[in-house]
Parts: structure tokens; sequence; C-alpha cells
């Protein structure tokens, strides 16, 4: 799950006319993506995200990490339930979001079985997240960090540029693990293709991705 308001922390100087702009072109941006998902039937989004979970799974970064964080889908992103099924059958080491509320910070922590994620409770958004009082791994308090994190997001563009929701959570993540001693972990967003965009308005806060797989990828 990605949580409303993530992908755009403040930057400095976000007041002058430059950033006043990019932050408009951003909710615009928004606003579009947002229509375009809405107008997705389920059954468009579940054959998306079938088509996806087969690409990742199948994908040499996959393949060759152990240590894993996936997102736990809301509704109008692409669905990872068969990728975090795989992850417990292949013996990898899985990892979700545990997200802190009026902060953008976010931990990942581990999942100890698929079938576990119905028993967490739910947040305000109707997704199942570990309760904030509910100590599990963090994946950067061991040495060996992480391998591989699976990301959500509202837009993209080919470049590897990425439209959170406005908060930053994942922005605030990779930079706690680009301290880490393993380094930043390779990263790969998952996109219906409707949200891929010609261009996202980014600022130098904004991390790229290494990877975006979506439908259309390479035609």
């Amino acid at each position: 799950m990605e949580r409303p308001g993530e992908g755009a922390a403040a930057a400095p100087g976000s007041s002058s006319p430059v950033m006043a702009a990019l932050h408009a072109a951003k909710r615009a941006l928004r606003a579009e993506l947002k229509r375009r998902l809405r107008a997705l039937s389920e059954s468009e989004k579940l054959r998306q995200s079938r088509l996806l979970g087969g690409q990742v799974i199948g994908h040499p970064k996959y393949q060759a990490s152990q240590r894993i964080a996936v997102f736990l889908s809301m509704p109008d992103e692409v669905q990872t339930e068969e990728i975090i099924k795989d992850i417990f059958q292949q013996g990898k080491v899985c990892f979700i979001p545990q997200y802190k509320p009026q902060s953008n910070h976010m931990d990942m922590v581990r999942l100890a079985s698929c079938e576990e994620i119905a028993l967490l409770p739910l947040t305000s958004w109707n997704i199942h997240q570990p309760a904030e009082n509910d100590t599990r791994e963090e994946a950067l308090t061991a040495a060996e960090g992480l391998d591989l994190i699976l990301m959500p997001g509202l837009g993209f563009d080919r470049t590897g540029n990425r439209l959170g929701r406005g908060k930053g959570y994942y922005d605030t993540y990779l930079e706690r693990c680009m301290q880490h001693p393993k380094g930043k972990p390779y990263t790969i967003a998952l996109a219906f293709k409707e949200q891929v965009c010609d261009a996202v308005p980014v600022t130098e806060r904004d991390m790229k991705v290494d990877e975006i797989l979506f439908e259309d990828k390479g035609h």
C-alpha cells in the first residue's frame, strides 16, 4: 500500500515561484492519474496485475534477491498478493510497510506468512498493516538490509521518475537505505499502463526508481 499523501516531501525553497509551479503541476497530474485509475475496471486491473506478477516472479533481480520489501495493495494499485505468495514459496524473506501516522516515516517490517496479512488490523484506508505497537524485525536493522523493493506510486515516466501521493514515505525510506552499509536496494515500481506519463515533475528530493514494470514496456 502507498498511503494517501505519499510522494513529495517539502523541499528547501518550496515557497519560490518555480517550486510553487512544480507543486501545482504535481497536483494537476495526481488529479489526472486518479481520474484514469477510477476509469479502470476491476477485471482490467486484475488482468494487468496478473501479467505484472508474472513479470516480477520471472525477473532476474527478483530471483537473485533473498530479502524483499513489497507493498500491500490499495484498490487502485497493482495487486501484489500472488507475488507475496511466491516470496514465501521460494523461501525468501518478505517485508511490508508500516507507516507512522502524521509523519513521513515508514519502516519495512517482516511478515511471517502470506496468511498473516488477513489477521493484521485495518487502517482507515481499509488496508491491512501491522499495528503501531506491533514490534517486528525492521529490514534495515539487520546487516543484510534489503535486496529489492517493489514500489507503488500514482504515476511514472519512462526515465524512472515517480509521482507518489504527496507525503514522501518512499523517498525518505530510500534515503535511509543509502545510509545502510549494504547501500540502496534495487527498486522496481509496478504500474498499470495508464499510470505511465510522458514526464513526471520532480524536485531534487524525489528519488528515481531503477525500473518500472508495466504492460507495454518496450513497445
